[in-house]
C-alpha cells in the first residue's frame, strides 16, 4: 500500500467524525437522536437494513468460508431462511411497532406483560449487542493492522491490533455520540455504495490476476466442490443444510429483524408500517445479491493463492491454509495485491461497515427501557444527557470486548452469529408468546424465558447442535414451556395489548 491509501483511508475517518458532529446539530429531543423524528424515507431505510447485516464481518468472513478447504456456496441456504423470515416479520410484527410511539421494540412486551419482561429482554439485549459488535470492531482492526504492516513489516502484531481497536473504537464512539441514529443510516447507506464498489473493484482485480481468468477459477473450484449449493441432510450437527438454513435462518431472521432493536429501531425511523415492510422485503433481495457476491470473491481467492498446490494443504490443521484462518484471506490480498488507490478504497469500504454502529441503539435500550423506570418524569433533556453519555460507556465496553477477544482462532462471523442465536432464541420466543398465547402472563412467560436461557447454554457447551439451530430451539423452549407453566397461574388480564397484527395494517395519510 502507498501514501495515497493511507490518504484515502484516514479521510475517510475524519469525514465520518465530521460527518456525526453536523448532525448532532438536529438532535434536539431524544425522538430526534434515536428515531431522526420518523422522517427517514423507505429507500434509506432499505439500504441501512442492507449494510447492518452485512457488515465488516460479512465483508471479511464470508469469502473465507467460500475459500476454506472444503468450502462452498451452502452458506446459501441459510440466506433462503432470511427471505422466509421477513415475510412472517412483515406479516405478524411490523403492524404492532405503529401502534402508539414506541421508541423501542421492548416496549412491545411492557405492554403485553408488564415491566419485568420487557427489562430480561433489553438486557438480553444490550449483553448480545455490545459482545457481537465488539466481534466486529476487532474484525476492522485486523484491516488496520494489516495495512499499517505492509509499512512497517517488523511491527509487533498484537500491539497493532490492540491500536487499531481504540483509534477505529474512538472514532465510532465521536461519531455517534454526535449524529445520532439518523447520521447512522445515511452514513450506512453511503457505506453501501462504498463497500459494493470496493468489492466490485476486488473481483476484477483478482479476476484480471488469475492466469486463464474465468475459465481457471470455475476449473478450479468445479474439482473442489466450491459451487455446491444445496445439502438435504437432516443433521443437527452440520451448520449449513438446507433445513438448518431454512428454518434456521427464518428463526434468526424473526429475532435479528423482528425483535432486535438494532433494526427494528430503523424501521421506527419510518412513518408509516407500509415503508418499513417494502424497505425490509426490498433489502432481502439485495442481501441475496451481495451474499453471492462475497462467496464468489471466496472462489476468486482460492483461484489466485491456489493453496491445493502446496503438499502441506491436505493435512494443515487451519482449513484455511496457509493463513491461520478464513478471516485473514481478504485482507491479506487487500493489503498486498489491489493497487493504489483501489486497495484504500477498499480498506475505507471495510471501515464504513464497521460505521454501522449499534451504541444507539443501545443506548436507547438502555435509556428507555432500563434506565427510565428507575428514573421517571425527568425531563427530556435529561435523558437525552444520558443518553449520550451511555453511547461513550457502552462503545468503551465494545473497545473492551475486542481487546480481549483478539487472540481467539475461528471465523468472527460464526462467533458472532453464534452470541447471537443463543440470545436471541428465548427473547423471539417471549414475543411468539405475546402474539400466540392470549392467556400466558407475566410470570409463565418469564419461567419460559429463564427455562429456555438455561437449556441453551447446556446446548452451547454441553452439545454439537450447530448455531443454525439455536434461535428455533430457543424460541421453541420459551413458547412450550410458557404456555405448560401458564396453567399454574391466572390468565392473563384481556385488557392488555396482543403482539401482532389486529385487523388492516394501520397507516397514516
Amino acid at each position: 500500500m502507498k501514501l495515497l491509501d493511507l490518504i484515502i483511508i484516514f479521510g475517510y475517518l475524519i469525514g465520518i467524525v465530521l460527518f456525526g458532529a453536523w448532525f448532532g446539530r438536529k438532535q434536539k429531543t431524544t425522538s430526534d437522536y434515536f428515531l431522526g423524528d420518523r422522517a427517514v424515507p423507505w429507500w434509506a431505510v432499505a439500504f441501512s437494513i442492507v449494510a447492518t447485516e452485512t457488515s465488516t464481518i460479512t465483508f471479511i468472513s464470508v469469502p473465507g468460508i467460500a475459500f476454506a478447504r472444503g468450502g462452498n456456496f451452502q452458506f446459501l441456504q441459510l440466506v433462503f431462511g432470511y427471505l422466509l423470515g421477513r415475510i412472517v416479520i412483515s406479516l405478524l410484527f411490523i403492524p404492532s411497532y405503529f401502534r402508539g410511539e414506541l421508541l423501542t421494540v421492548y416496549q412491545l412486551l411492557d405492554q403485553r406483560f408488564g415491566g419485568k419482561i420487557k427489562m430480561v429482554a433489553a438486557s438480553l439485549f444490550v449483553v448480545m449487542r455490545n459482545i457481537a459488535d465488539g466481534i466486529r470492531l476487532l474484525l476492522t482492526a485486523i484491516v488496520l493492522a494489516a495495512v499499517y504492516a505492509s509499512f512497517q513489516p517488523a511491527a509487533n502484531s498484537g500491539t497493532i491490533i490492540a491500536g487499531s481497536i481504540i483509534l477505529i473504537g474512538l472514532a465510532m464512539v465521536i461519531f455517534t455520540y454526535f449524529g445520532g441514529m439518523e447520521a447512522v443510516i445515511w452514513v450506512e447507506v453511503v457505506q453501501l455504495g462504498i463497500y459494493i464498489a470496493g468489492a466490485i473493484a476486488a473481483a476484477i482485480v483478482l479476476i484480471s490476476s488469475i492466469d486463464g481468468g474465468l475459465a481457471t477459477v470455475n476449473s478450479f473450484a468445479a474439482q473442489v466442490g466450491k459451487y455446491s449449493l444445496f445439502d438435504f441432510t437432516f443433521d443437527h450437527t452440520r451448520t449449513f443444510t438446507f433445513w438448518s438454513g431454512l428454518i434456521g435462518g427464518c428463526f434468526l431472521t424473526m429475532s435479528t429483524h423482528g425483535t432486535d432493536q438494532y433494526l427494528v429501531q430503523r424501521y421506527l425511523c419510518t412513518d408509516r408500517p407500509r415503508k418499513a415492510i417494502v424497505a425490509l422485503l426490498t433489502s432481502g433481495g439485495i442481501v441475496l445479491a451481495q451474499f453471492i457476491g462475497f462467496l464468489f470473491i471466496g472462489v476468486l481467492l482460492f483461484a489466485f493463492y491456489q493453496p491445493f498446490t502446496d503438499p502441506a494443504y491436505a493435512t494443515a490443521t487451519s482449513t484455511a491454509f496457509p493463513f491461520t484462518g478464513g478471516d485473514r484471506v481478504f485482507p491479506d490480498f487487500i493489503t498486498k495485491y489491489m493497487p493504489t488507490g483501489l486497495s484504500g478504497l477498499v480498506v475505507a469500504a471495510i471501515f464504513a461497515a464497521a460505521m454501522s454502529s449499534s451504541l444507539n441503539s443501545i443506548a436507547a435500550t438502555a435509556v428507555n427501557d432500563l434506565y427510565k423506570p428507575f428514573r421517571p418524569a425527568r425531563d427530556d433533556k435529561h435523558y437525552l444527557r444520558v443518553s449520550h453519555l451511555l453511547t461513550l460507556i457502552w462503545g468503551i465496553v465494545q473497545i473492551g470486548v475486542a481487546l480481549a477477544i483478539r487472540n481467539q482462532p475461528g471465523s468472527a462471523i460464526n462467533q458472532a452469529l453464534s452470541i447471537t442465536s443463543l440470545i436471541n432464541g428465548p427473547i423471539l420466543g417471549v414475543f411468539l408468546v405475546g402474539a400466540f398465547l392470549r392467556r400466558v402472563s407475566q410470570t409463565p412467560a418469564l419461567i419460559g424465558m429463564l427455562v429456555s436461557m438455561c437449556s441453551m447454554l447446556y446446548v452451547f457447551l454441553g452439545t454439537k447442535t450447530a448455531w443454525t439451530w439455536y434461535v428455533f430451539l430457543g424460541s421453541l423452549i420459551t413458547f412450550v414451556v410458557a404456555w405448560l407453566a401458564s396453567f399454574a397461574f391466572s390468565p392473563a388480564v384481556k385488557t392488555l395489548d396482543p403482539i401482532g397484527p389486529l385487523g388492516p395494517i394501520p397507516d397514516k395519510d
